[in-house]
């Protein structure tokens, strides 16, 4: 039996149109069920670790929950001005963004910073729910030792869903955040947008529902060639309109050096002098 040149086409058609369907399921599946492999990037470290930095600080070992233990790293400036609750990005752990932190110290600023579930000591099962759950008993830890106007909160990348979330609940001095997305399904439509990614997304970190929630001024700082949360992604947030948020935009930064350029510099100068 032989088909005609039309028939052929049509097979070939057919053929195409299931490998698409099958590749368009596969890689679906490959967002739903892998979606933490692509978040989140921990480098473990040995509970032996020990940590060196230039600037005095205490390690710390919050028991969250009966399953989880979060390694923390508490600096102390000589002279505080007050402290400084950091949330990281998504790759890493302490050894580096204790590093980048001293930045802070060196300004006259107490900081903590914590390490997420499964990053560096850190262990826990990771959800959206337990990050939150993690991050507001780091600020209750806080609140022993510092009162509400002493305490900024400052995120980054990642960190700044739960940063933005802790300013929702509570009365901070200050939220700043540095790169930050609208919300996490807002960066994914940016990425895969030919997938239906806030019903596969088990992460929303809905920053645009926290933020006008906010009692305290906020900063947001964010790079125009920003390749990993995309610069209008963070500039939605300031089309919410919050008159007490001021948005600064650093021409040419992108993820990873905001710190270097002026612009960043006198941001953060400002609002921490």
């Amino acid at each position: 039996m032989s088909f005609t040149p039309q028939k052929k086409r049509r097979k070939r058609l057919k053929s195409v149109f299931l490998f698409l369907i099958t590749l368009y399921v596969m890689i679906g599946s490959v967002l739903y069920f892998f979606q933490e492999k692509l978040m989140f990037l921990p480098t473990p470290l040995e509970q032996d670790y020990q940590y060196q930095f230039d600037h005095s600080f205490e390690e710390l070992f919050f028991e969250t929950e009966a399953d989880a233990k979060i390694n923390a790293l508490h600096f102390k400036a000589e002279n505080s001005k007050g402290v400084i609750l950091y949330f990281h990005g998504n790759a890493g752990n302490l050894s580096r963004w204790g590093e980048i932190t001293e930045y802070f110290v060196g300004m006259d600023y107490d900081v903590l910073v914590m390490d997420y579930r499964t990053y560096g000591k850190s262990t826990g099962k990771l959800s959206e729910a337990a990050l939150n759950h993690d991050a507001q008993y780091c600020y209750d830890y806080l609140l022993k030792q510092y009162s509400e106007n002493e305490i900024i909160l400052y995120g980054r990348s990642l960190g700044t869903g739960m940063a933005a979330y802790l300013a929702s609940i509570y009365n901070p001095k200050e939220l700043i955040l540095e790169t930050p997305y609208f919300s996490i399904s807002d960066v994914a439509k940016h990425r895969f947008p030919m997938f239906p990614v806030e019903t596969l997304l088990k992460y929303k970190f809905p920053t645009f529902e926290y933020l006008p929630k906010a009692t305290c001024p906020i900063t947001i700082i964010h790079g125009t060639e920003d390749s990993v949360v995309p610069f209008k992604s963070g500039k939605k947030l300031s089309e919410l309109a919050i008159e007490r948020l001021n948005f600064i935009t650093v021409e040419g930064g992108n993820h990873n050096n905001l710190v270097e350029f002026e612009t960043y510099q006198k941001a953060i100068q400002e609002r921490l002098k």
